[in-house]
């Protein structure tokens, strides 16, 4: 690597689309190297981290447990940038509905909340469950959004949504049908609920901007 490589780590817990991500991450930089990894001194030696997920919250809480990385992803956040993507992004707050009540890691206070059944849109349509698809993001001011427009789409999948105690940790919204926390910046946290990796240009400036980011100073 040169001089002015840097490594990322991307959690492997056996939950999340890590070629997906890790493919993505090495598109968007040449000089970055990309670990997917499990190992907790990589991780904590990486210059950034990605925690990516997806599936049920309980699955992913027992695996970070089991494997002692829970403990270590705690430290990364008071450390450095740390990237949560979508069940990635749920478990960085303080517990989830999903599976009962699960504990997630509560680095950033807040719950994960299911949508509810029967929600309509504007002209009286039900809305399914999971959220799929494309939907507008509305962004709020953070380096993360550099070069990404207001309300461009990305590609969202998901039945739960975090709803954070501190509204001021909110980075971006979208609607189903009403406002929803589809993003969060906390010190060197960011997190997203959508999928970055299959939102095409808008998700590869995504994490471009990431890998330029260099967290809470």
């Amino acid at each position: 690597m040169t001089k002015n490589s840097s490594t990322v780590a991307v959690i492997d817990y056996g939950m999340g689309n890590l070629h997906s991500i890790a493919k993505a991450l090495q598109l968007v930089a040449t000089n970055v190297d990309v670990q997917i990894v499990a190992d907790a001194e990589a991780i904590l030696r990486a210059d950034r981290v990605v925690l990516p997920g997806v599936g049920a919250i309980g699955d992913c809480m027992q695996a970070l447990n089991d494997l002692g990385l829970a403990n270590v992803i705690r430290q990364v956040a008071q450390t450095k940038p740390l990237l949560g993507i979508c069940l990635g992004m749920q478990a960085l707050l303080t517990d989830s509905e999903e599976n009962g009540t699960t504990q997630g890691l509560g680095i950033v206070p807040g719950h994960v909340l299911r949508f509810p059944e029967g929600l309509t849109d504007d002209q009286g349509n039900l809305l399914k469950i999971p959220h799929m698809g494309w939907n507008q993001v509305h962004v709020n001011d953070h380096p993360i959004w550099h070069n990404i427009a207001q309300d461009s789409r990305f590609y969202f999948v998901h039945s739960y949504y975090a709803a954070p105690d501190n509204s001021a940790v909110i980075a971006a919204t979208a609607d189903y049908p009403k406002p929803f926390a589809c993003a969060l910046a906390l010190d060197n946290v960011f997190a997203v609920q959508f999928h970055p990796e299959k939102s095409q240009a808008v998700g590869l400036q995504l994490l471009s901007n990431f890998l330029q980011w260099q967290g809470h100073v």
